[in-house]
């Protein structure tokens, strides 16, 4: 019964793992990486959906508001079985699109502008993380695996 309840809540189950290039570009669109899986027990994956996530902060103190966009996702609907003891990688293609604030916007009109964007952005502490996110259902487990990275976005 407690190998029952472990397998239920994912203990000693599938660990999944996100191995990224350090760098993306915003040009390309698109970012290319694999996901690792491995576990103590042979189980099954129904379905991995990965994202890129953007976290842009701006402001100081009580003023500071945060934000999260989604900026690409995609669906990978295949069966994986992975066996006991042994690492299966699986690649993956995500495609994104950038958002521009209006900084940003107001930056790339001109070479006069930008250096005006960049003086407002740093007086309003305007900074964006963007993060990787992958997360698998597998079979009979009520929380499913994930991992999430920090990815440079330039």
């Amino acid at each position: 019964m407690f190998g029952t309840v472990k397998k239920w809540l994912g203990i000693e189950g599938v660990k999944l793992e996100l191995d990224l290039p350090e760098v993306a570009f915003k040009e390309v669109a698109a970012l290319s990486g694999k996901i690792r899986f491995y576990s103590k027990n042979a189980q099954e994956v129904t379905g991995i959906k990965v994202f890129l996530i953007e976290k842009y902060e701006r402001g100081r103190g009580e003023d500071k508001r945060i934000d999260d966009y989604q900026l690409g996702e995609i669906e990978l609907n295949q069966t994986i079985q992975v066996p006991a003891e042994e690492m299966i990688e699986i690649d993956f293609t995500l495609p994104f699109s950038t958002m521009d604030s209006e900084i940003d916007s107001f930056g790339s009109r001109n070479i006069f502008t930008s250096g005006l964007s960049k003086l407002a952005k740093s007086l309003n502490a305007v900074k964006s993380q963007y993060f990787i996110v992958a997360e698998a259902k597998v079979k009979g487990t009520a929380l499913n695996p994930f991992d999430k990275q920090l990815i440079d976005l330039q």
